[in-house]
Order: structure tokens, then C-alpha cells, then sequence
């Protein structure tokens, strides 16, 4: 009784709910308009939030770009007569009846994106050399592509200033005035970031963006900076920060961000009672040990730390950490490489942060992330995501066992990797066993012999996955699998009879050495025919920084 009424329409809040829910989901999202107008009505939105977005673009396999054509028939006539000297027919963009107000439902813009949409849409073969041909063409659709949001009062809540080069920055530059004529359209960004390459020597104009941000907008609740020792953009992002009501995150990201600066402006601003959750990604401490203490006192509801790939923890730093009045609620770590003088600081902060540390990722390159993985062992038994990168000894492989069993129920990721052949036998021979009962994802990068992987679906047979991602590397370090080809064959027919059969899985991406599933019709139209979503595989992996961005 309730399903049909959802399907007619006569729950329409439940059922908004249930289509907010796939977000992000296209082809499921796509389904939903097919089944009645309330749906459509629904799901119409959230596909055109976004849309310049690489999810997007990805589940389109990079065709046609019609939405790009889509906005441009929303000009005026006088607006569309600029395109007559640039070989565009202006009344190629569709009819002139179109069933919703797309731009009205943007949400989000990537100054990169815009740029990459464009260029593939209308010059595919575009470089460096042809750039000036099309120069005036590109910054006139940027344009025209701002001015449709501006006129349709667009909500816009996500803004983000990527400036990766020249070409980016002079339409940025183009579109710079009409924003700054139109303050409505940025008074309730909530999301702001700032990546700008070191090598940009005029960005002056994005300082100044960041000031007149300031001025009109109060509702920006997590800021994203990347960017170096500039100047301009420094002096003004120190305005942004005193001039929200309500900054909840903040994120730092590159080696030579200048953090002392920013540490310091949060000391001093309006979020030292509002701001929850701190990301260093790739930064050096090396400069701001001698006042983490003084900033981390006056954070008064910092809930989350976040640690990405960092440098120089030493013993200066843990004892900063150890001097705090307020507890360092360190939630995330992420460690790519180890000095030796880095082993014991990096071993205490791991236990000073048992009772709070859920997300772990470590590329294992030496003995000495061995002793950091014991602290793991012993002292953390509260991880969500885990991540072991290059498992390429046994020591390595049991001490990944002993961790998964003492975090059991706990463990939602999972992401394992190894490069040899002698060693992922004994990841598929020892894994399945020691399984939570659920977990929302699973992705293992090695090296599958099929009569492995078969005892592996055996002995997981208990285990439900919502995402489970499998990469046979089989020619890692110019090794490779005796009879590829039917060795490949088998692993399918497992993954048919222990895992899709079953429905164990709601989602599945598969790859090897030289192909994606995805481009198998025939199997994936099989595997689907039992409601499991085949995708391509790098369209299903989980960044570790995106994961932490997301639930955080």
C-alpha cells in the first residue's frame, strides 16, 4: 500500500526524501524521472545542481555536453547575436520550450570545470597553440554562462575558485565585474574554496573577490584554501574569516601554505566558538610548533582534527599536543612516508589519540611503519576507514589481520593494496574470514589468482558490502599470472555465483590490467538483470581527503 502510493505520488514529502537520498546517483536519479511527474518534478533538481561536476561528466562518458547548450538558450536575442562572429549557431541550443528553469537549480561552480566543459564541448582538440584562436570564443560563453546564472537568481551555496592556469585566470578575469555587479549572487555561498597555482603572478583580482566575499557574504561555513606564499589573496582571506557568523571547517592544504598567518587570524576571530573541524593536507608544521597550543586553546568546540600526509611531527609538536587545556581530537591520520625521527612522536600521538582517531591510511615502504602499525593494534579500536598501501610482506599481511579483528563491527572501509604475486594469496586466503558483517566498502588492488579469490568469496560469505571494488593487477613488477585468460573467466563466474547471485553487493566495479568491466555489455547487462549496479571502477573509489571533506 505505501509503495504504491509513493509511485503515485500521494506521499510527496517521504518521497522527496527517498530522491534526496540519491544524490549524486545519476542513473538512478535518471530512472526516477521516467516514473511520473512528482518524481521528475524531484530529481530534475538535484541532476542540475552540479552539473560541470567530474562525477557528472564521468557517468556521461564525457559526450556532447548538451547542458553547456542547454544555459546558452537561455540568452536574449542581443546576448546571443555576440556569438554570430564566432562560428557558434546561437539557434542550434535547443527548442525553444524547455520543461524546467535549469539554471534556476545550480548550486555549485568550479571555476576549472566551467573552463574544461566548455573547451570539450565546443574545441575538443584544444591546446596551448590554439588558444588565441578561441580565446575570445571561450571567455564569451564563460561569460554568457555567469550572466544566465546571475538573471535567473540562482541560490548559489558552493563556489569554487580553481586557477590552475592562465587560461582559467583570465576568465575568472572576464567574469569578474559582472560579479561583482551582482552581490546576490554570492550572499549565501556556504562553501567556499581557493586553489591557486604558485606560478600565477596576477591575482590580484581574486583578492579582491575574496574582499567583496566578505563584505556581502556572512553564511560561509567551510573554507577550502590551497594556496601559497601570495600576498594578495593572504591579506584579504584574513577578512573572510572574520566576517562569518558561522565557519565550521576550515581545511589547509600545501607544503608552503603560509599557516602561521591563518593559525594566528583564528586565534583572534568570530569562529574560535563556532569553528568544529580543522584539515592540515600536506602541510609542514616546521613554522607554526611554537603557537599550536596558544591557537588550539581557543578553539572552544573543535570537535575534529585531521591530519593528510604532513611533515615535520616531531617531539616540539607532541609536546604541544600534550601541553593543551583542551583535548586534541585527532580523527583522521594519514601517513604516506616516515623519517625516523618522526617514529616516536607519531607512535605517542597515535596513543594519545586512541579514544578518538576513525581514519588511518599508510603506504608501508619500510620496517618502520611496522612500528606504528602495532600502535594501531594496541591502542585503536575505533577505526571506520582503513587504508594499507603496498602489503609486500607476511609480517605486514598478519599484522593487517590482527587490526581488523580488534576493530570488528567498528570497520566501515576498507582499502587494501599490494604489489607482488607472492602475497596476495595469502590477503585472499586470510581475509574473508575476519570480516565485519557489513561494510560499506571494499576495494583490493592486487594481484588474484581465481582459486584465491574463490576461497576468499567463501569464507566473506557472511559479510554484506554495499561497495565492493576489485583491481587484479596482474602484471605488477613485470610478474604475471600463468593462462591470463582463463584465470580472468573464472574470476568472473565467482563473482557471479558467490557475490551477485547472492546479492551480497549493491554496487560492483571490477578492472584488470588492461580493461573495466563497465565495457562488457554482455556481463554487466547479466550482473545488473539481478539489481547489482556494475560502474566503472575509478568512478566508485573513495578518496581518503573527499571521504573526510564529506563526513566531517
Amino acid at each position: 500500500m505505501v509503495c504504491s502510493k509513493l509511485f503515485s505520488g500521494d506521499l510527496p514529502e517521504i518521497t522527496n526524501e527517498i530522491i534526496q537520498y540519491f544524490r549524486g546517483d545519476f542513473s538512478t536519479l535518471y530512472s526516477c524521472i521516467l516514473v511520473n511527474r512528482l518524481w521528475c518534478r524531484l530529481a530534475i533538481p538535484l541532476l542540475w545542481e552540479n552539473p560541470f561536476s567530474n562525477h557528472y561528466k564521468n557517468y556521461q562518458n564525457l559526450q556532447k555536453f548538451h547542458y553547456v547548450e542547454i544555459y546558452l538558450h537561455y540568452l536574449n536575442d542581443y546576448d546571443k547575436a555576440k556569438f554570430n562572429n564566432h562560428e557558434i549557431k546561437i539557434n542550434y541550443f535547443h527548442t525553444s520550450n524547455t520543461l524546467f528553469n535549469y539554471p534556476s537549480f545550480i548550486k555549485c561552480l568550479n571555476t576549472y570545470e566551467i573552463v574544461q566543459s566548455i573547451l570539450r564541448r565546443f574545441d575538443p582538440k584544444f591546446n596551448l597553440v590554439r588558444y588565441k584562436i578561441f580565446q575570445s570564443t571561450l571567455q564569451l560563453i564563460y561569460m554568457s554562462l555567469f550572466k544566465i546564472f546571475i538573471d535567473n537568481e540562482v541560490n548559489l551555496h558552493a563556489f569554487d575558485i580553481q586557477i590552475i592556469d592562465y587560461i582559467i585566470l583570465d576568465c575568472f578575469n572576464c567574469a569578474f565585474e559582472l560579479i561583482l555587479q551582482n552581490p546576490n549572487f554570492i550572499c549565501n555561498i556556504r562553501n567556499l574554496k581557493i586553489l591557486i597555482d604558485g606560478n600565477m603572478a596576477d591575482v590580484t583580482k581574486i583578492g579582491l573577490f575574496l574582499s567583496f566575499l566578505s563584505s556581502n557574504c556572512d553564511s560561509i561555513s567551510t573554507i577550502h584554501f590551497n594556496f601559497g606564499e601570495i600576498d594578495d589573496i593572504r591579506k584579504f582571506s584574513s577578512l573572510i574569516y572574520n566576517s562569518q557568523q558561522n565557519l565550521k571547517k576550515i581545511s589547509f592544504q600545501s607544503n608552503d601554505f603560509p599557516l602561521f598567518h591563518s593559525l594566528l587570524l583564528l586565534k583572534n576571530s568570530n569562529c574560535s566558538n563556532t569553528l568544529k573541524t580543522l584539515i592540515f593536507h600536506d602541510i609542514n608544521f616546521e613554522n607554526v610548533i611554537v603557537i599550536l597550543k596558544e591557537v588550539f586553546d581557543h578553539l572552544n568546540v573543535l570537535e575534529s582534527i585531521h591530519i593528510i600526509n604532513c611533515y615535520f611531527i616531531n617531539s616540539e609538536f607532541i609536546q604541544q599536543i600534550f601541553n593543551l587545556n583542551n583535548p586534541f581530537k585527532l580523527r583522521s591520520l594519514s601517513i604516506d612516508q616516515v623519517h625516523e625521527t618522526e617514529v616516536e612522536p607519531l607512535q605517542l600521538l597515535i596513543q594519545k589519540s586512541n579514544e578518538y582517531l576513525e581514519n588511518f591510511t599508510m603506504i608501508i615502504s619500510d620496517e618502520i611503519e611496522l612500528q606504528l602499525l602495532e600502535q594501531i593494534k594496541k591502542f585503536c579500536s575505533k577505526i571506520k576507514f582503513l587504508k594499507l598501501c603496498e602489503l609486500n610482506k607476511s609480517q605486514n599481511i598478519y599484522l593487517l589481520f590482527d587490526i581488523i579483528k580488534n576493530i570488528g563491527q567498528n570497520l566501515n572501509y576498507i582499502t587494501i593494496s599490494s604489489s607482488t604475486i607472492k602475497h596476495s594469496p595469502l590477503i585472499l586466503q586470510g581475509l574473508g574470514q575476519i570480516l565485519p558483517s557489513k561494510l560499506e566498502y571494499l576495494n583490493l588492488s592486487i594481484t588474484i589468482v581465481a582459486s584465491d579469490f574463490e576461497l576468499f568469496l567463501k569464507n566473506s560469505h557472511n559479510t554484506f558490502i554495499q561497495t565492493l571494488l576489485i583491481h587484479n593487477n596482474e602484471y605488477c613488477h613485470h610478474q604475471w599470472i600463468p593462462q591470463p585468460d582463463l584465470n580472468e573467466h573464472d574470476i568472473l563466474l565467482y563473482l557471479k555465483k558467490y557475490i551477485v547471485e547472492k546479492k551480497r553487493i549493491e554496487y560492483l566495479a571490477y578492472k584488470n590490467s588492461t580493461r573495466d568491466l563497465i565495457v562488457s555489455r554482455d556481463v554487466v547487462k547479466r550482473f545488473e538483470s539481478y539489481n547489482i549496479k556494475v560502474r566503472n571502477y575509478n568512478d566508485l573509489i573513495i578518496h581518503y581527503y573527499d571521504y573526510i571533506e564529506k563526513n566531517y
